[in-house]
């Protein structure tokens, strides 16, 4: 399986701790990419419809790349530290760049992997989650994975042996 993770944050600390932790064990069996949202060039949507849902998007920029990755892909892993109590906006960038083919998108397995500072139980989860969840819906995502991790120091994650083993082990059921 072809497996596309996009990297929300723009720093090496939590979600890349996590992302290394994921992949390891998911490529054993899969094909893993990476793509680095913070270095991507995306403008963001304008909602002109000269796209169609289908034919991409018009803008001279990244977003035709980087929606033909997540096109190609049979799983997309959205990976995002929490910022102001939603993903990131480079995140957010792409996804709302899914739109230029959307209709291509429909039915690919998903997984989520958020990281913030507050405990797993905080408000700040449940609304990104619930942002997923109604993307999943529309676009007939299998949800596979959904997992919140609370880490406040930038190599929180990296000591946290508990939950490196289980972003692995994630990644190998997959």
């Amino acid at each position: 399986m072809k497996i596309v993770i996009l990297n929300g944050s723009p720093r090496k600390g939590n979600t890349v701790s996590a992302i290394n932790a994921f992949a390891s064990g998911a490529k054993e069996k899969n094909e893993v990419e990476v793509l680095e949202t913070y270095k991507l060039k995306v403008s963001p949507c304008m909602g002109c419809g000269a796209c169609g849902c289908t034919k991409g998007c018009v803008a001279k920029d990244d977003s035709n790349f980087v929606v033909d990755k997540l096109v190609e892909a049979d799983m997309i892993v959205f990976a995002t530290p929490v910022y102001w109590w939603g993903v990131t906006a480079q995140l957010k960038m792409v996804i709302d760049k899914c739109y230029c083919k959307g209709a291509l998108l429909k039915g690919k397995k998903v997984g989520m992997i958020v990281i913030g500072g507050a405990s797993t139980d905080n408000e700040q989860y449940k609304l990104i989650k619930g942002q997923f969840d109604c993307i999943a819906n529309y676009l007939d995502w299998k949800i596979l994975f959904h997992k919140d991790f609370s880490a406040s120091a930038r190599d929180d994650l990296s000591k946290n042996s508990e939950a490196l083993f289980e972003l692995k082990t994630i990644g190998e059921k997959i």
